[in-house]
C-alpha cells in the first residue's frame, strides 16, 4: 500500500534496485507479490516509509531499462516528489531537494500500449504533455485508478 503523501517535498533517501545489479540488493518486502511474470523490484526509501515497485520488462523493456539505469547510477538518491496531486498521483525523479533539475539521458519511446493500466499503486514513466516519446528520468505513482 502506498503511504499517505501530505507534502510536495518528500525526500527519497535511497533507491535499492533489482537482483541483477551487483552493487545493489533486491527489495525485501516481507510479503510475496503474485508470481505472475515477476520482474525486478526496486525499493524507494522515503521519509514516509518504504515503497516497493515491481517492474515488468516483458511489457515495457525500454522504459524498465531506462529506469533501472537511473537507479544503478544513483540518479534518484536525494531526489524529491516535486508534484503531488491529491487523489491522483505523486511524481518525482528529476529534482534535488532545492528543486534544481538533475541531468537526464535521451528520452525513450512510448510503450504505453502494452496491456498495463494506471491503477492505484502502479508506477509509470512521466512524459511531457503532447510528446508521447519524451520519457526520461521522471516517474509517477498513481494514488487512485487513473
Amino acid at each position: 500500500m502506498l503511504p499517505s503523501v501530505r507534502t510536495a517535498l518528500l525526500l527519497l533517501a535511497a533507491v535499492v534496485a533489482a537482483p541483477a545489479v551487483a552493487q545493489l540488493r533486491p527489495a525485501d518486502t516481507g510479503t510475496p507479490l503474485p508470481a505472475l511474470n515477476a520482474g525486478p523490484r526496486v525499493a524507494l526509501e522515503t521519509g514516509m516509509g518504504r515503497i516497493v515497485l515491481e517492474l515488468y520488462p516483458d511489457k515495457a523493456p525500454a522504459t524498465v531499462a531506462n529506469f533501472l539505469s537511473y537507479v544503478r547510477d544513483g540518479h534518484y538518491n536525494g531526489t524529491v516528489f516535486h508534484r503531488v496531486v491529491a487523489d491522483f498521483l505523486v511524481q518525482g525523479g528529476d529534482y534535488t531537494p532545492d528543486l534544481q533539475p538533475k541531468p537526464e539521458r535521451a528520452p525513450v519511446h512510448n510503450e504505453a500500449n502494452n496491456g498495463l493500466s494506471n491503477l492505484r499503486g502502479t508506477i509509470a514513466a512521466a512524459r511531457k504533455p503532447g510528446d508521447k516519446d519524451s520519457a526520461r528520468s521522471q516517474f509517477f505513482i498513481n494514488t487512485v485508478d487513473n
